[in-house]
């Protein structure tokens, strides 16, 4: 840290992140007072509609329509600062800018999203975009996803989840019924499906689980738990995944002819750096009020906090006003009063055509916006998910405005429906 740090900025409140959450609070506290002065810091140059990258893996979206330049979706007013940020200060009120600036602030908004490891598995980021290895946690390879899925003719298909917590935690199983269904409908047998998860069930919320595990197993996809995968040996088309048997640390090498991988990832290292983060990494703050726990002029949203909601577009929505709203607060001199629930939703697509809606709130309770059973894949929340939710996104809450809360807990039967089809 550096005394001589110049120049600095000075800003009533600063936003670091332009991605879902750190445009959404910008634009509401504009709305609600336009008098306020806000920066907003970020090198990026585009934003991403990351929810839709599952889709252009599978066919049904094109690359090119979830990007827009970022300074066409920064709300009028609000200073953008295009640096990343080295390093958080809280006890200066400073951020320290890559250019060698620094920026010190009132208020401090952390909306910095998930760190992905690439190389945190050994030959993957040289394996990525060729020799049948993709992702479609990133943009440029969304597309190949869908062109191996095409060029497919039988053989092994891996799709991987790593261990700890990702972004959209359906994603990587969503990857699979896409492709599956593909390979159903052009008639391509031969087909060997895997599902390697670090965790211990396809989904973290056992009502929705078993339902998934139905759908796994009507495509013929074998589930394997408690598997990390640690190395890609690309032009072996070779996986190395490492598990736990009997107490010992078992490798197993496993062929594949396609392989899609989710990256192990993290809050950002300049978070995990900073007094501001817990003990894992994450920024630490109230999962109701979303106020830093030791430092009450820093608030968080995103896949960056500690909240233990799963990591969701969806969970902005939730988040969004609550922040804003205690922020506000705070700007008067007043406490919190408003309170987040933990919402979150993670719309399935099991195939073409077709979703599971599964929405629920801190500790798993089920808490879906529409009184029929959401553990049955239906055509209309493919609408929702391909039409509706983008037009959400881009026209309502970036804007910072607002739709009415529609979930809400219900109870339904047990046992699984027997409508359950992909």
């Amino acid at each position: 840290m550096s005394a001589s740090i110049s120049p600095i900025r000075k800003h009533t409140i600063a936003i670091v992140g332009a991605g879902t959450g750190g445009i959404s609070v910008a634009a509401r506290l504009r709305r609600a007072r336009p008098d306020l002065d806000i920066a907003i810091i970020d090198p990026a140059l585009n934003h991403d509609y990351q929810p839709a990258w599952t889709l252009v893996g599978g066919g049904a979206y094109r690359a090119e329509d979830t990007r827009r330049p970022l300074r066409d979706c920064l709300p009028l007013g609000v200073h953008h600062i295009a640096q990343a940020v080295t390093a958080l200060l809280p006890d200066e009120r400073r951020a320290e800018l890559a250019d060698g600036s620094a920026l010190s602030y009132e208020y401090l908004v952390v909306a910095a999203g998930i760190q992905l490891n690439w190389d945190a598995i050994e030959g993957l980021s040289e394996a990525l975009g060729k020799d049948g290895v993709t992702s479609n946690y990133r943009y440029d390879l969304a597309p190949y996803t869908w062109e191996l899925v095409q060029r497919f003719r039988g053989g092994t298909a891996v799709f991987t989840q790593p261990a700890g917590a990702v972004k959209c935690p359906g994603a990587p199983q969503k990857a699979l019924y896409l492709a599956a269904d593909h390979f159903r409908r052009n008639g391509i047998g031969a087909v060997r499906l895997q599902f390697r998860t670090a965790g211990a069930a396809v989904f973290g919320v056992p009502f929705y689980a078993q339902a998934l595990d139905r759908i796994m197993a009507s495509y013929g996809a074998q589930p394997h738990f408690g598997q990390n995968l640690i190395q890609v040996r690309g032009p072996e088309r070779i996986a190395i995944f490492e598990s736990m048997i009997d107490g010992r640390v078992v490798r197993e090498e496993v062929s594949y002819d396609l392989l899609h991988v989710v990256p192990p990832q993290s809050a950002p290292d300049f978070i995990r750096r900073s007094p501001l983060a817990d003990a894992s990494g994450w920024l630490d703050v109230d999962r109701h009020t979303l106020r830093h726990v030791r430092y009450s002029n820093v608030f968080g949203l995103g896949d960056c906090t500690s909240t233990p909601n799963s990591k969701t577009a969806a969970a902005i929505k939730g988040q969004a006003p609550v922040l804003v709203g205690n922020l506000l607060r705070a700007l008067r001199g007043a406490g919190n009063t408003e309170s987040y629930d933990g919402y979150a939703a993670c719309p399935l697509t099991t195939s073409v055509g077709k979703v599971l809606l599964a929405e629920f709130t801190y500790g798993g309770a089920i808490t879906p916006s529409f009184p029929v059973d959401p553990r049955v894949p239906r055509r209309v929340y493919w609408w929702l998910k391909r039409s509706f939710m983008p037009w959400f996104y881009w026209n309502i809450l970036l804007k910072g405005r607002s739709l009415p809360v529609t979930h809400r807990g219900r109870d339904f039967p047990v046992g699984i429906p027997s409508s359950i089809q992909p």
